[in-house]
């Protein structure tokens, strides 16, 4: 009896590890190997909720020559080119967020017109990241 114990312990150990490796490999963002190549206008976004390190991470590739690969690829590609790709530059909206802090963190990398893009900002919720960022973050369906 206690064999049996100990096999299905060394079972449910090796299926607890893929399991974490798997969400884990899910929660990352685009990789370097998800690159587009021989385009232009791409981004690989990102958003954490929470701490960098054990927060909730989310992600996708924005390509923007046709709009793909984000929820609101069309919307994100419109605010870019109008601001030369620069997310800084995108003019933020009047709206009022809530001051509630739930710390959030956007990175993008990528190349906009053949230049470089790297951008990481932590603000203090979705609906400030989202009122300064445009459509470039907002990842939701």
């Amino acid at each position: 009896m206690n064999h049996l114990t100990k096999a299905a312990t060394t079972r449910l150990r090796h299926g607890l590890t893929a399991a974490a490796a798997l969400l884990l490999a899910g929660a990352a963002p685009a990789a370097a190997a998800d690159r587009p190549t021989g385009r232009s206008d791409w981004l690989s976004v990102s958003v954490t909720h929470g701490e960098a390190r054990s927060g909730d991470v989310r992600g996708a590739l924005l390509l923007c020559d046709p709009p793909q690969g984000h929820a609101h690829a069309a919307e994100a590609c419109a605010q870019l080119r109008s601001s030369g790709g620069d997310i800084h530059r995108i003019p933020p909206r009047d709206v009022f967020c809530p001051m509630l802090y739930a710390p959030v963190t956007a990175h993008a990398r990528g190349q906009w017109k053949g230049h470089r893009v790297d951008y990481t900002e932590t603000f203090s919720n979705t609906c400030e990241m989202n009122a300064r960022t445009g459509h470039v973050f907002d990842l939701t369906p």
